[in-house]
C-alpha cells in the first residue's frame, strides 16, 4: 500500500488540501461537461429541449442518489480498515462494495427504463416537452451501470487517499462527452437522444479507466474478479453506513422532485431558466464536494488509526476552507447571474427566471456549504444517522409542507426559491447542536 497516500501522518492541512484539490479539479471538468451539455442543447435545440433535459435532473438524482449513498458508506468502511492497516478486511470490504455496485446497477437500469414515464407524469412534466424528457431519461438509465460502477470504484481509490487518478479519468470523460455532444447534436442532429448517448458513453469510458487501475494496482484494495462476492460482516456495516446516506439523498431529492413539479406549473420558460441556473449552481458545489470527500476520508482513516485529536483538527480546517470558497463563488454568481444565464439561452423570460433564483440563493451558499461538509464529517465519525435525520426534517419535511400549505397562496418562483436558504439555515443550526454534543462526548471520554 502506498504509505504516502495515507492521511494518518504528516501535516493534516497539506493532506486535506492535496486530497481535495484533485477532486475539485475533477468535478470542475465534470461540471464543465454538464454545462456544455446544456449549452449545446439550449443553443442548438432551443428552450423546449433545454427544459426537457433540465427538468429530468431531480428524477435522475432521486434514483442515482439512493444507490450512490452506498458507495459513500462503503468508502467510510474501506477508509477505516486502511487506516487500521488491516489488509484482509480491506480486501473483503472492497469486493463486497463491488458486488453491491453490480447489483445496484441492474436495479437502477430496470427502474429507470421501465418506470421513467410514470415518474415523469408524477412530477408534472408538460406535454410539450414530455416526449423528449422521456426519451432522455430512458437512454440515460439504460447506461447507468457506467455511472454506478464508476462511483463505487472511485470511492475505493479515494478511501485509500488517492484522488489524483480520478481526476485524470474525469478529464478524459469530460472531453469525450463534449466532443460527442457536438458530434451527435450539431452534426448528426440526434436531438436529446444524442445528448443522453454522449453522456452514457463518457461514463463507461471513465468506468473502464478506474477498473483498469484497480485491477492492476499492487495493494490490498486491488479488485480481483474471482474474489467478487459478499462478505456478510461487511455487508451489514456498509448497509449501516450506506443506508442512512442513501435515505438522506433520497429525501432531499424527493423534496426537490416536489419542488420541480411546482416549478413545472409555471411552464417551459421557468423550467428552462431554473434548469440553466442549476448548471451554474453546480460550480458552487465543487469546493463542498471536494472538502466533504476529503474530510470523510481523513476522519475515517484517523478514527481507524485511533487519532481523534488529529481528526478534529482536520475538521476545523476543512470547514473553514469550505465556507470561504463557497461564499466567494456565491458572490460571483450574484453579480454575474444575467450574463451566466444568457450563455444558455437568449430568451428574456427564461433569463428572468434563472436570475431571480440566483439572486435569492447565492449569498446564502455558506449555509449550504456548512450543512454539506458537516454531513460528511458526521459520516466519517461513524454517525450517518444524524445527517439523515437532519436532512429529513429540515430539507424534506419543511420544504414539502411549505409547498403543500403555502404554495397556492404564494404562487411564485420567488416563494419556492426562498425555501432553499431558509432550510439551509435550519439544518445549519441543527448540525451545530449535534456537533457540540459530539465534542462534549469526546471530552467526557478523554
Amino acid at each position: 500500500m502506498d504509505e504516502s497516500l495515507l492521511m494518518t501522518s504528516g501535516d493534516y492541512r497539506k493532506k486535506i488540501i492535496y486530497f481535495a484539490l484533485p477532486i475539485f479539479l475533477g468535478n470542475l471538468f465534470q461540471q464543465f461537461y454538464n454545462t456544455a451539455d446544456s449549452l449545446i442543447v439550449g443553443n442548438f435545440l432551443g428552450s423546449s429541449a433545454l427544459a426537457a433535459v433540465s427538468s429530468t435532473g431531480s428524477l435522475i438524482f432521486l434514483l442515482i442518489g439512493f444507490f450512490l449513498g452506498f458507495s459513500s458508506g462503503s468508502g467510510v468502511i474501506i477508509a477505516r480498515e486502511i487506516g487500521a492497516r488491516n489488509d484482509e478486511n480491506t480486501t473483503l470490504a472492497v469486493h463486497t462494495a463491488v458486488t453491491l455496485g453490480i447489483m445496484f446497477s441492474v436495479g437502477m437500469t430496470v427502474c429507470g427504463v421501465f418506470f421513467a414515464e410514470p415518474m415523469l407524469h408524477m412530477i408534472g412534466i408538460p406535454e410539450s416537452v414530455f416526449p423528449e424528457a422521456s426519451l432522455y431519461v430512458r437512454i440515460y438509465f439504460a447506461g447507468s451501470t457506467g455511472l454506478v460502477m464508476y462511483n463505487i470504484m472511485v470511492g475505493i481509490l479515494q478511501a485509500a487517499g488517492d484522488s489524483r487518478h480520478p481526476l485524470y479519468y474525469l478529464i478524459a470523460s469530460s472531453l469525450i462527452n463534449i466532443v460527442l455532444d457536438l458530434l451527435f447534436i450539431a452534426v448528426f442532429h440526434m436531438g436529446v437522444e444524442g445528448a443522453a448517448t454522449a453522456t452514457i458513453i463518457s461514463q463507461f469510458v471513465s468506468m473502464f479507466l478506474v477498473l483498469h487501475r484497480l485491477m492492476h494496482i499492487d495493494s490490498a484494495y486491488r479488485i480481483i474478479p474471482s474474489k467478487i462476492r459478499i462478505a456478510p460482516q461487511f455487508l451489514r456495516e456498509i448497509f449501516a453506513y450506506g443506508l442512512p446516506t442513501a435515505m438522506q439523498g433520497c429525501v432531499i431529492d424527493f423534496a426537490n422532485l416536489m419542488i420541480q413539479a411546482y416549478i413545472n406549473s409555471f411552464g417551459q420558460n421557468a423550467m428552462a431558466g431554473i434548469g440553466a441556473y442549476s448548471r451554474i449552481e453546480g460550480f458552487m458545489f465543487l469546493p463542498v464536494t471536494a472538502f466533504g470527500m476529503a474530510l470523510t476520508t481523513f476522519v475515517s482513516q484517523n478514527i481507524g488509526a485511533r487519532q481523534k485529536d488529529r481528526a478534529f483538527q482536520g475538521i476545523r480546517f476543512g470547514t473553514v476552507c469550505t465556507l470561504i470558497s463557497i461564499e466567494l463563488i456565491g458572490v460571483a454568481i450574484y453579480v454575474f447571474a444575467p450574463q451566466m444565464i444568457s450563455l444558455f439561452i437568449k430568451e428574456p423570460e427564461v433569463i428572468y427566471y434563472g436570475v431571480l433564483r440566483a439572486r435569492i440563493c447565492s449569498l446564502f451558499y455558506f449555509l449550504l456549504g456548512f450543512s454539506h461538509v458537516t454531513s460528511s464529517v458526521m459520516r466519517g465519525l461513524g454517525k450517518p444517522v444524524v445527517p439523515m435525520a437532519v436532512m429529513l426534517i429540515c430539507w424534506c419535511a419543511v420544504r414539502v409542507i411549505a409547498i403543500m400549505l403555502l404554495g397556492d397562496t404564494f404562487h411564485s418562483i420567488a416563494f419556492v426559491s426562498w425555501l432553499y436558504p431558509i432550510t439551509w439555515g435550519l439544518s445549519s443550526i441543527a448540525y451545530i447542536i449535534q456537533y457540540m454534543q459530539i465534542r462534549r462526548e469526546r471530552a467526557l471520554e478523554a
